[in-house]
């Protein structure tokens, strides 16, 4: 299954099964097949993205093996979601998924 998340001040965003779960269970939504994000909750989910990111990129680095697992980390599965988060909180607009 993908995620694909649209709102109206900002493209589609599509992500993997996993990668959204995982960032809507960070924001406190249930990942279910639908949902909405209200422009109220933005600022809310934006700032418990960003807690995210330092909090693995400091676990990150105080791990011996810091950076040889290749992979992707959050900060850049989440970024272009906080960018769509905050277009469309400035814009005013929800951004929805399933629909």
């Amino acid at each position: 299954m993908l995620y694909k998340f649209k709102s109206k001040a900002s493209g589609d965003l599509i992500m993997l099964e996993a990668n959204g779960r995982h960032v809507l269970e960070i924001i406190g939504k249930e990942a279910g097949p639908k949902g909405i994000i209200l422009p109220e909750q933005m600022p809310a989910a934006i700032a418990a993205l960003q807690a995210a990111i330092t909090q693995e990129e400091s676990q990150d680095n105080e791990s011996p093996d810091a950076g040889q697992h290749g992979g992707l980390g959050l900060r850049q599965r989440a970024l272009p979601f906080i960018d769509m988060l905050q277009r469309n909180h400035k814009a005013g607009h929800e951004v929805v998924w399933g629909i």
